[in-house]
């Protein structure tokens, strides 16, 4: 039986909703942005026609239900959401014959920032548009937020908190990936919305300013409510860059001009190193803008502009399974090439088993395909949904057997024989990266290569490649030349530490700073080490009953410690030197911008190189919390200040590893 539209929007509503849901408070996406877009759209269609309108419906609504435990805030000025459009006339239709600005529309996180007599007094998220999470301690770590001004009254201003291409392409590499992240605006929107501010300040979260919203003058802490005027958006922006915030990119633009402009910022998106999903466009003349008024949901002085996505059609050859280093095979479309803005394009992660079956995914269906944000290749539909995708029984890498598994409520497909190779890689790369055994010039790519010919079955064979000459400088990409300086690099790394040999074997839960307590502790001796109990490594102080469980069991295999005694024996041990000094024993946290070394882990070697111990977070037994902003009210600097413990500049660190 055919639904009512009555009925259709009850049930447009619910999975609308589900979907904001799911995007807004998990950090995960159930239906793709086009997807998103086409049913707001018809539910919006429906609403218009029937004059019904469901109060639960998403067209009300300006953001995400505050659920989570961060401290909550109600916004002074409402955060409403902008009306849309996907037609450039209808920007010029907009202005009129007024001037505006045009400026991107970045897609991350909303943030409100506050800052009083010139600090950071306040963060807090969008959330529904009248109570958001406070994040202060989170903003706190963003990159690229000024901790001082040059203000000394009320400034309250509207970022967004975004993670770029780049550092988002850093963090995911880094996990496996059945843990790697969808998108930026994920991940941003997890980091910024953390319990723990030392989990964002991981993320190398920036904060883009697009709207000052309010700026007042103060008398001691109390707040005048007489405004200081701006007559145009672009004098506000420039007097935020003189502040040294980072401000969103803009331009002035007529009702003439302003399709030309967007035209420019269209060809500039595949070049961007962040995130956006349109513009938005605002009148020049801020009193102008105010007069107009809002209505229900949306203020009348701006408009968004979201790109129109390019699709086009194209056959399905077949579906690619691509293993992952541990064990999740990943379906890939392969379909007839196509051009999409300005590209061409022949490929799209379907991303699990879910989507291939929701997609009835077949050789030879007609889909529709498209770039989300005009970037990333993603099917929009299947227009004749076959359905005849077989799952693969075995692994396409070393034909062991598959499994379908449940995981994040998602179906995927995994290779169960703990020997297949293409796990080894990743266990291989982590063995030669820099923190490891750091054998120079070793890439993932050129561990893929020696295992795929044979050359590399374990660790130690990475110390024998001499074994193999004929075959390796056989290679593609390889030579006499290339041959003779991984040979020389792998020799070099001999040199090395019974800590390095041990983080290098990839046990769970032991990183290099775990590593290098557990081998001291142990008098630097392989032979107690492959030996210990656990209650030996629980009375390390910084070692948890959970790492201690994982490493008794790893060394449990006489497998592992045979490898292990093997690497031992091959190698040049060497013990690190401490010196004894004023540092020798003493516990430090590190927290804000160095500036005497390279990075915090730079600066971390250094005080361990002086018998010192560095930790991520502030508790009864830090000794020193470093932090060159003394009046910073971090997460870390108010623990330690009601623990009465000693906050040291960098300077004054250096000053007491003197003594």
């Amino acid at each position: 039986m055919e639904k009512t539209k009555e009925e259709r929007q009850a049930e447009l509503t619910a999975l609308l909703d589900k979907a904001a849901k799911a995007y807004e408070q998990e950090d995960r996406e159930i239906i793709s942005n086009y997807e998103y877009d086409a049913l707001y759209d018809e539910l919006l269609m429906l609403e218009k026609e029937t004059g019904v309108v469901l109060e639960n419906s998403p067209t009300k609504r300006a953001g995400y239900e505050v659920l989570s435990e961060l401290p909550k805030f109600r916004h002074e000025s409402p955060m409403l959401s902008l009306d849309k459009t996907k037609e450039p006339a209808a920007l010029a239709s907009f202005l009129g014959s007024r001037e505006g600005v045009l400026s991107w529309k970045m897609d991350g996180l909303t943030v409100v920032l506050t800052y009083r007599h010139g600090t950071l007094f306040r963060a807090v998220t969008r959330g529904n548009g009248e109570i958001g999470e406070v994040v202060t301690p989170n903003a706190l770590t963003f990159k690229n937020i000024p901790k001082k001004i040059d203000f000394d009254g009320e400034l309250v201003l509207r970022g967004e908190a975004i993670i770029k291409y780049s550092d988002f392409e850093k963090i995911n590499a880094a996990l496996p990936p059945e843990e790697q992240f969808k998108n930026p605006r994920n991940l941003c929107s997890g980091a910024v919305r953390q319990l723990n501010s030392r989990v964002t300040a991981q993320r190398r979260v920036n904060c883009v300013i697009f709207a000052l919203i309010s700026m007042k003058e103060m008398d001691g802490d109390t707040v005048r409510q007489e405004e200081i005027p701006f007559e145009t958006r672009s004098s506000q922006f420039e007097f935020l860059r003189k502040l040294g915030f980072e401000t969103v990119e803009y331009t002035k633009v007529t009702g003439e001009t302003v399709e030309g402009a967007v035209r420019d910022f269209a060809g500039r998106i595949a070049s961007n190193d962040f995130p956006s999903d349109g513009l938005v466009l605002c009148f020049e003349d801020i009193a102008y803008g105010r007069s107009l008024g809002r209505t229900a949901k949306f203020p009348r002085d701006s408009i968004a502009f979201k790109w129109r996505d390019e699709t086009a059609e194209t056959t399905l050859r077949y579906i690619e399974w691509s293993a992952s280093r541990t064990g999740l095979i990943n379906p890939v479309a392969v379909f007839e090439p196509v051009e999409l803005e300005g590209t061409t394009v022949s490929r799209a992660s379907v991303h699990n088993v879910s989507i291939v079956e929701e997609l009835r995914l077949g050789t030879g269906d007609r889909l529709r395909v498209y770039k989300a944000n005009m970037i990333i290749p993603q099917i929009a539909e299947n227009l004749t949904k076959s359905g005849t995708c077989v799952i693969p029984a075995v692994c396409p890498v070393c034909g062991g057997r598959t499994e379908v598994r449940s995981e994040n409520e998602s179906k995927v497909l995994v290779c169960v024989n703990p020997e297949c190779q293409a796990k080894k890689i990743k266990s291989f790369a982590h063995f030669v990266s820099r923190d490891a055994m750091n054998i120079d010039g070793m890439s993932e790519s050129t561990v893929e290569k020696l295992v795929d010919a044979g050359c590399v079955h374990c660790f130690a064979d990475l110390f024998r490649l001499e074994e193999h000459k004929d075959v390796i400088t056989g290679l593609e990409g390889f030579g006499q030349k290339s041959y003779e300086n991984l040979k020389e690099a792998a020799e070099r790394a001999k040199d090395t530490t019974l800590y390095r040999i041990l983080y290098s074997m990839g046990v769970n839960g032991v990183g290099l700073s775990t590593a290098k307590l557990i081998c001291r502790a142990l008098g630097e001796s392989a032979e107690k080490l492959v030996s210990v109990k656990e209650e030996e490594l629980v009375a390390i102080d910084g070692v948890g009953a959970v790492t201690a469980g994982d490493l008794v069991r790893f060394f449990g295999s006489e497998a592992n410690r045979e490898q292990f005694m093997e690497l031992v024996r091959m190698c040049r041990l060497h013990v690190e030197k401490t010196t004894e000094s004023a540092i020798t024993g003493k516990t430090f946290v590190i927290t804000g911008d160095v500036t005497h070394f390279e990075n915090r882990s730079q600066f971390k070697n250094y005080i361990e190189s002086l018998g010192g111990k560095v930790t991520g977070s502030v508790t009864g037994k830090t000794d020193y919390l470093i932090s060159n902003d003394k009046t910073s009210n971090s997460g870390k600097s108010k623990t330690a200040r009601e623990l009465g413990i000693s906050i040291i500049s960098e300077d004054e660190f250096l000053e007491l590893a003197k003594q």
